[in-house]
């Protein structure tokens, strides 16, 4: 059951300030404490800005990343990171993003980053919202690496990645993380093409060590490149072999796709706690409170209100940060007037 019924949260990432996107690309003009102050203090804004919002539960806003995923690449040793972009021109899409050749043994001896990220939460955040962290699970870690004599398939990669992820959650929990998010957003985009209980199996050997340690949620989604989703957009495929999952709580993209399919949350709230995405990330329409009580009490005609969590879609990272803010206010605003109307 959720710590508090109708809690808010969000995904992970967390739009750049304009200050760091700019510095990102000047990197040669900082020094090593220039950068350090740059990441802390971009912490500082997304914690800020979500405390702002209210929400029951934050993250850094993986400020110190690329994106959700990519920059884990760079604490894997064995690759070659691609640096040009396959596809230069036309509408941006996953296309656009190159693939890593594995040159050597797959190796991360300095771990996968997500703890020192943590740490840094800790230190700059208040007391008082639950604190967060999200780290990819080692399929969709796969998708940008290319097959090779050693690894003969993303599942051979996917198997070799599979103990970083989990030495890295275990160390998480050990630093004191209590909330983590497991993203596998690459199963739930294959799910109706590929093996369902491979997926399942894959998923709970990565989070064994910590399940039962800490609230552990999954997230699936159907991908949010530059506001474009890349799998089939349909839970059907997924259930109920996802119910599996070794989670407390499962994420569903309920606004970019208005609502339909929500029903599942019936079938998810039988078995796991359900955080539903009522925020539509992909788009620029301010979602009012009004909105948000709406759905809030639609989904309350298919779960009680001690099984639901409410959210954005997706991460907010490819949202522009004044859009950001106002949804995320209006977010926990619609939200609190349906916990006044139930008096929870």
């Amino acid at each position: 059951m959720q710590p508090r019924p109708l809690r808010t949260t969000v995904i992970g990432s967390y739009p750049f300030p304009g200050w760091l996107e700019f510095a990102s690309q000047n990197l040669n003009s900082f020094g090593p404490a220039d950068i350090a102050e740059l990441q802390e203090d971009a912490v500082v804004v997304a914690v800020h800005d979500q405390l702002a919002a209210g929400l029951d539960v934050i993250t850094d806003g993986e400020q110190t990343r690329f994106d959700f995923n990519l920059s884990f690449y760079g604490y894997l040793e064995g690759i070659e990171l691609e640096s040009r972009t396959p596809r230069q021109f036309g509408p941006p899409a996953h296309d656009q993003r190159g693939k890593h050749r594995i040159a050597e043994t797959l190796r991360a001896p300095r771990g996968l980053g997500a703890v020192e990220e943590f740490k840094r939460l800790q230190r700059l955040a208040p007391s008082g919202p639950t604190l967060k962290a999200s780290v990819p699970g080692p399929y969709t870690l796969s998708g940008r690496l290319l097959p090779n004599a050693e690894y003969s398939d993303r599942f051979a990669i996917t198997e070799a990645l599979l103990p970083f992820v989990r030495d890295e959650l275990s160390a998480l929990v050990a630093a004191g993380c209590m909330e983590l998010t497991v993203d596998e957003p690459s199963m739930s985009c294959y799910a109706h093409k590929e093996d369902r209980r491979r997926f399942v199996d894959i998923f709970n050997r990565t989070v064994e060590p910590i399940f039962g340690k800490c609230r552990l949620s999954t997230h699936l989604c159907f991908g949010n490149y530059k506001g474009h989703a890349v799998g089939l957009r349909q839970y059907a495929p997924m259930f109920p072999d996802f119910l599996d999952f070794n989670v407390d709580e499962i994420h569903v993209e309920m606004a970019s796709r208005e609502y339909a399919e929500l029903e599942v949350i019936e079938q998810i709230a039988k078995r796991r706690d359900v955080a539903v995405g009522v925020i539509d990330v992909k788009s620029y329409y301010l979602e009012t409170v009004d909105d948000v009580a709406t759905r809030v009490r639609q989904c309350l005609q298919y779960a009680p209100p001690e099984r639901l969590s409410f959210a954005p879609d997706c991460g907010l990272s490819q949202t522009a940060r004044w859009a950001a803010k106002q949804k995320l206010a209006n977010m926990v605003a619609g939200v609190r007037k349906v916990r006044e109307e139930l008096g929870v």
